[in-house]
């Protein structure tokens, strides 16, 4: 078969829509083109980076005619870096290309009566920047200037961007990063070297209690060994007042998982305070909270608007980290459980719950799809259910048991809409789908939360 275009090969052509990636979209000769940084409307020469049988990849090469829509993006890093995509994008456009996002991924997988589902406008942010509360920079040695570096990926690669100011992370995490880099190259610490599986440090994650402003740094390891941690602890101390404890985590393994299962208390305390309304939580180092805390108390106020819970209703929590939903509605069910696979959000759990004077929660480490199984045979029925699961979605067992027996109350939050779709052709079987409310979490990125109600067919 005839290749339709060729690698380097410069082709015009009009953007038709948005991919999932944020990137632009277009037609050649009938094969679909994607193009990064490209806007709907726009007349654009491109330039072929990569074919395959099905699709073709390319880069702007000129902008003939540009989109109303476009903006220059604030952030020097933009063109390399791989954190955001959808910086030259007007915000409020941003905001309506992930409920279309939504749309084409409900076009796409099809569940029963998706053409009649109700939409919501989504719901933004009044300053869409610095909203992060955590970061998480690779380190990389370079060779050239004799230092260490940390920062994002690009897109799609193994490249490391040096990033010393990302304008969606919350000033004081850029800080700490700023400061520990800084003492990393002071006291030449080994930096990890993918390629030789040799070295030491490997990440910098830091995590910051918006309300409470207490700061956490993890030092991301191949090995045990931290050489000068004592000196690196005295002067990041002196350094930096906000900062509350200080944790090594040892990732030993090969694989795309940042944290592994080993997490040491260095200096300070285990966990820092965070608090979302009058609910106050204890944040461990692996324990899993919403990345922009001004946008979670909205998300969360969805989820309890969806459910609607009566004083006489139980409710479960499914991939509940370290309870914040299940804790959030606590108040107005008659009893809350919530299941999760990290032993210590679980603990968290238990710990806020306790805290928060809450007696009517119930909290167990295991995998929703094997503990709802075993509660509904021991004769636990739940009104309602809440899943806030990861991008791959819900797992098959669950989907069978939410199925099999359903609740009569459901509500899904999803941060990928693929996933999301895919799992509503299982559930609109079962379940009258009222509405999906998306919830932008992640300004400037591709990226978005759903909300949706469900109810018992």
């Amino acid at each position: 078969m005839e290749q339709v275009v060729k690698l380097g090969q410069k082709i015009n052509v009009t953007i038709k829509r948005l991919g999932i990636n944020g990137e632009g979209i277009a037609y050649f000769k009938r094969l679909i083109i994607f193009i990064p940084k490209a806007l709907p409307g726009e007349k654009v020469t491109a330039k072929i980076t990569n074919v395959t049988a099905k699709f073709a990849e390319a880069e702007i090469q000129q902008i003939m005619k540009k989109s109303p829509d476009r903006i220059t993006a604030p952030c020097v890093f933009y063109d390399r870096c791989g954190g955001c995509q959808l910086q030259h994008l007007a915000y409020p456009k941003q905001l309506d290309f992930k409920r279309d996002l939504l749309q084409q991924a409900l076009t796409k997988f099809k569940p029963a009566g998706y053409k009649n589902y109700k939409l919501k406008e989504t719901i933004g942010m009044d300053n869409p920047w610095r909203y992060r509360n955590k970061a998480q920079f690779q380190l990389r040695y370079n060779s050239q200037k004799r230092k260490a570096e940390a920062g994002l990926y690009e897109t799609g690669s193994h490249n490391l961007v040096a990033i010393d100011n990302c304008i969606v992370q919350e000033p004081d995490t850029q800080t700490v990063i700023n400061t520990a880099l800084q003492l990393v190259n002071k006291y030449q610490i080994p930096i990890y070297d993918e390629k030789k599986n040799s070295g030491i440090l490997k990440t910098l994650m830091v995590r910051k209690g918006v309300q409470t402003g207490e700061v956490q740094l993890v030092f991301i390891t191949h090995t045990n060994k931290l050489p000068q941690k004592n000196s690196l602890i005295r002067e990041l101390t002196q350094r930096l007042p906000f900062l509350v404890s200080i944790m090594q985590n040892v990732q030993s393994k090969k694989t795309s998982l940042v944290m592994g299962d080993s997490t040491e208390l260095l200096w300070g305390k285990e966990s820092i305070a965070e608090s979302l309304d009058e609910l106050k939580f204890d944040l461990s180092a692996r324990a899993f909270f919403q990345l922009n805390p001004y946008q979670t108390k909205i998300l969360y106020d969805e989820a309890r608007k969806a459910l609607a819970l009566s004083t006489q209703e139980t409710l479960v929590d499914a991939y509940c980290g370290v309870g914040t939903i299940g804790l959030s509605m606590a108040k107005t069910a008659k009893e809350v459980r919530g299941m999760d696979t990290i032993s210590q959000a679980i603990a968290d759990a238990q710990h806020n719950a306790k805290r928060l004077g809450v007696t009517n929660t119930h909290y167990q480490t295991g995998t929703a799809e094997e503990l709802l199984p075993q509660w509904l045979k021991d004769g636990f029925r739940p009104d309602a259910i809440v899943v806030d699961p990861p991008r791959t979605g819900l797992d098959q067992k669950l989907l069978r048991a939410l199925t099999q027996q359903p609740v009569k109350k459901f509500v899904y939050i999803s941060c990928n809409v693929s996933t999301l779709a895919r799992d509503l052709v299982t559930l609109a079987d079962v379940y009258n789908i009222h509405y999906l409310q998306s919830v932008d979490m992640f300004p400037q990125t591709a990226r978005c939360e759903v909300v949706v109600k469900m109810t018992k067919k």
